[in-house]
């Protein structure tokens, strides 16, 4: 199912029934400072899109929308 939740400002949608996204979501929200992840919201942003991995080495997609102005996360398999 669709979820939504507000990083820095910026919606991000993601599919909560994907193994492992809350680590993305958790990754961008509460580890790393809003300097550092918006980083990423710049990369979407400009490029479409933006690999990283987090800590455990999850590996993750953020996408922009840009029809939406909102972001979708998606988890990538190595």
């Amino acid at each position: 199912m669709e979820q939504k939740v507000y990083i820095n400002g910026n919606t991000v949608k993601y599919d909560d029934q994907q193994n492992n996204i809350s680590y993305g979501i958790q990754y961008l929200q509460y580890d790393l400072k809003p300097d550092e992840s918006n980083v990423f919201f710049s990369q979407a942003k400009t490029l479409g899109s933006a690999p990283f991995e987090d800590d455990n080495e999850n590996q993750f997609t953020l996408q922009y929308n840009s029809n939406e102005y909102s972001y979708t996360l998606i988890k990538r398999d190595y």
